[in-house]
Formats: structure tokens, sequence, C-alpha cells
């Protein structure tokens, strides 16, 4: 309750978090920029590799799934979608330079490549008619350094168009550790050592791209003297220029010579090992090729979205939920939750068909079931039963029984009484 209270003063007394600083007239920039600073950078350095892919993908899906700041009813089930600032920064507009959307796959993409990142509410208003502290935008922050109560991040400052550094309270900031941080960020972990691979290959790539064949010509004599060093260099002299001049770099060499390539059976052994630390990748990070290219079929697509996506958005969720919620708005029975489109992996036939097998069968109710695909409840009483609708009941029966058979009677009483 401490935090609660201190983290609304200071929201109250500081709208934005770079500490009251005036915005600077245009005078105060010195240039632009050709590239927006604002944007991540990986870490990598390497974006010709599978893990950029692997990252954007990844990153892409899960900002593709929708976060929102709700109510939730009596029941704890989402009622419906609080109008609030958190909303706004997640889903229309993160700050002066992203979106709702891009502000998610920036968090995303850095999580994933950083391990740990914050998420900072930046500027701050207050409700006039609640006088309760109002985000308007959030930026993602680099953690650089971390203290008992505090942490230190790198964030981009809009006003100044700068990285700049800031201390904050951890209670201020949602800090969002990546679920695969073991298998992606340790530094012996499966992804960390395929970095380490790609990167030596690339360096062998360079080389073999600059004309260095690194390689050894057994000459069939032996090399002591001088006279038979000046006959070895010329003959080495020879082989390279025939390679140069050649259009398709063929040379040749006499039957008695024999030549050894000195990075051959690197190259290869790094080929296999990269293919093999790929391959574990993929394993532990529950992705295939074919969800790569854009082939996977609907089960190997849900079991990504359960394995991968899920885990890594609901890391977020319940952060924003324990650091941006006070104990008041929980008690108010607010919360935030995500919300994955029903009807992305399955057509409506199949939805619809999956709705009638279950309440039909009675494993969910149909309120229950709306829950799953985003769909506020249903008032109807008959939504919240276990029963199949389906089905008349032995009690519902009688009642229909004792309505026809008073029916009948009252029928024959009025032509009684008619005919009397």
């Amino acid at each position: 309750m401490k935090n609660e209270v201190a983290f609304g003063s200071r929201l109250r007394h500081a709208w934005n978090a770079f500490l009251n600083r005036d915005p600077p007239g245009r005078s105060y920039y010195d240039g632009g920029y050709s590239y927006r600073p604002d944007r991540v950078r990986l870490n990598r350095g390497n974006d010709r590799t599978i893990l950029t892919a692997i990252y954007t993908r990844i990153a892409m899906d899960a900002a593709s799934i929708t976060i929102n700041h709700v109510r939730l009813d009596e029941n704890n089930r989402f009622d419906e979608v609080v109008d609030s600032g958190l909303n706004s920064c997640l889903n229309l507009s993160g700050n002066k330079d992203q979106t709702g959307r891009a502000l998610r796959y920036d968090l995303f993409l850095s999580v994933l490549d950083e391990g740990v990142v914050g998420l900072v509410p930046v500027d701050i208003d207050i409700d006039p008619e609640t006088g309760e502290a109002k985000i308007e935008s959030m930026r993602v922050g680099k953690i650089k350094e971390w203290y008992p109560d505090d942490v230190r991040l790198e964030v981009y400052n809009d006003r100044t168009g700068q990285r700049e550094e800031i201390t904050l309270p951890k209670s201020q900031v949602a800090i969002v550790e990546n679920p695969f941080y073991a298998v992606m960020n340790e530094p012996n972990g499966t992804i960390q050592r395929l970095i380490r691979k790609l990167n030596l290959m690339d360096v062998i790539d360079e080389q073999v791209g600059s004309g260095k064949l690194d390689m050894i010509i057994q000459l069939p004599y032996v090399v002591r003297s001088e006279q038979q060093k000046q006959r070895a260099d010329e003959r080495r002299a020879e082989v390279e220029r025939q390679l140069s001049g050649s259009k398709y770099g063929i040379a040749y060499i006499d039957g008695t010579e024999h030549v050894t390539q000195l990075n051959r059976s690197l190259e290869n052994n790094l080929l296999k090992t990269v293919e093999y630390l790929t391959n574990m990748a993929y394993s532990q990070l529950g992705i295939t090729p074919d969800i790569m290219n854009g082939t996977a079929n609907d089960t190997v697509m849900t079991n990504y979205e359960n394995r991968t996506i899920e885990p890594l958005v609901a890391a977020v969720v319940d952060e924003l939920k324990r650091k941006f919620l006070t104990e008041e708005a929980r008690a108010r029975g607010e919360s935030v939750m995500y919300f994955r489109d029903p009807f992305k992996l399955a057509p409506v036939s199949m939805v619809s068909e999956m709705a009638d097998k279950f309440t039909r069968n009675e494993i969910m109710t149909s309120n229950e079931f709306r829950q799953v695909i985003g769909m506020k409840p249903s008032k109807d009483p008959k939504a919240d039963r276990l029963e199949n609708s389906n089905i008349s009941r032995p009690n519902e029966e009688d009642g229909v029984q004792k309505t026809i058979t008073a029916g009948k009677e009252a029928v024959e009483r009025s032509i009684a009484n008619q005919n009397g």
C-alpha cells in the first residue's frame, strides 16, 4: 500500500518520467537523424541470421494478441473494457512515435533480445473527474543497473530525441522477463551458442569472399636452400596467376603436387553445429520450419500458440496487472486480460461446432465458452446452466404436460358453459 501511495503521489506531481524537464525549442536540435533513434536495435548486430527471423516472427505473433484493461463481473468473468490511459497506450497510441500495436511489438522484440526489459509510463495526466493518474504515453526501456528498490533504465526521450538514462522505483515500472530466458539469453543457452557459431561462420565467409583460399601446396621436392625457396615462390605465384586470371577460379598443378584446404574441415564442422543448434532452438521454442515459412497446419500452429506465444503474453499481462492496478482498482473488479482471436486458426463453422459440442455434452456452459472467445457473458440465466438445452428434463416435461392438461380443461369448461 505504501508503494501505491508513493506511486500516486509521484504521478500527481511529476507529469513526465524525465523529471519535469522543460521541452526544448527547435533550436535545441543540432540536426536530424537518417534513422528513427527510438527504433529497437538488436544486440546480435547480425541481421542476416535465422535468429532475426525467429525473433521477428514470435514478436509479431505475440503483438497480434489484444491486451485490455477490463472490468470483471461478480463471477470474475470479463464484463467490459475500461476506458483508461493504459488501454489507450496498449491499443491506440503508445506514444507520439508508436501505435499501440507497435509498442507491444517493441516490448516483445526487446524482451526476447534483452531477456529483461522495463515498460515505463513516461507522460502522466490527472483525470479531473476521479482525480486518478492517467497514463498518457509509455516507452520500452533497456535495464542498465539494478538496485534493491530501484532500477536504472535507458529510455528514449521524445522531447530531446535522445536515449537517456533515468532511475525509477521498481514499483513504477513493469519489469518483464523473457519466459524463455534460459534458452535465449543465458550465456551458455542454445541461442547464444548459436549466435557465436553464426558469427564465426560469417568471419570465414568474409575470408573466402576476400579471395583468400588458405591452402597449402605440397611440392615434390624439399624446400631448404634459397634456390629451392625461390623455385617454390615462383610456383606459388604461377598458381595465383592462374586463379586470378581464370573466369571460374580454376588452376592446374603437377601430378606430383598436392593441395590441402586449411579451413574446409572447420567450415564443415561449423555447418553441422549450426544445424544442430538451430534444430534444438526450434524444439525448445516450439517452432518448426513450417511455422517460419507460413505452411504449418492448424495443429502445429495451435501448439506454437500455446507453447511459445501464450507464455510470453502472459508474462506481460501479469506484470501490467501487478504494477499498474492499485488494490482499490482490483477491488472494483478491474484487471488486465489478453484475448486470442479464436477465428485466426479455425473457421467460424469449426468454432460454432465446438461450441455446440461443448455445451451439448455439458462440458462448458454457454457463458464459459463465450469467455474463451472473448465475448461478454450473456444475461440469460440459461447461459450459466450446465445442461443440454436440446434435451427436455423430467421436471420440464411434467410442467409442459400440466400446462397442456390445464389448457384442455379450460377449453372444455368454456365449451360446456356455452352449451349450458
